[in-house]
């Protein structure tokens, strides 16, 4: 392989602000901003928007999409006209 052409891969803390919830992971990405870890260490933090503490899918608080699909809405203006 090349030499040099190759991202860095760190430490980084992911924090999704909107829950409190984070966790250490390895990415290519690096931030400014540090954070102390549980192990005393500080590393890098990447603010994320939704993780899975916080998204609907795997907190089970996911909307109903099928609240009255294109039959339900025909059958609907079909029992109007009768």
């Amino acid at each position: 392989m090349k030499e040099g052409i190759h991202p860095r891969v760190n430490q980084v803390i992911f924090l999704d602000a909107s829950v409190g919830f984070k966790f250490l992971s390895s990415s290519t990405k690096s931030s400014g901003e540090t954070m102390e870890w549980e192990d005393g260490n500080t590393y890098p933090v990447i603010r994320v928007d939704a993780s899975s503490a916080s998204h609907p899918f795997y907190t089970g608080k996911q909307r109903d999409a099928e609240t009255g699909g294109r039959v339900d809405k025909f059958k609907q203006r079909l029992a109007q006209k009768k």
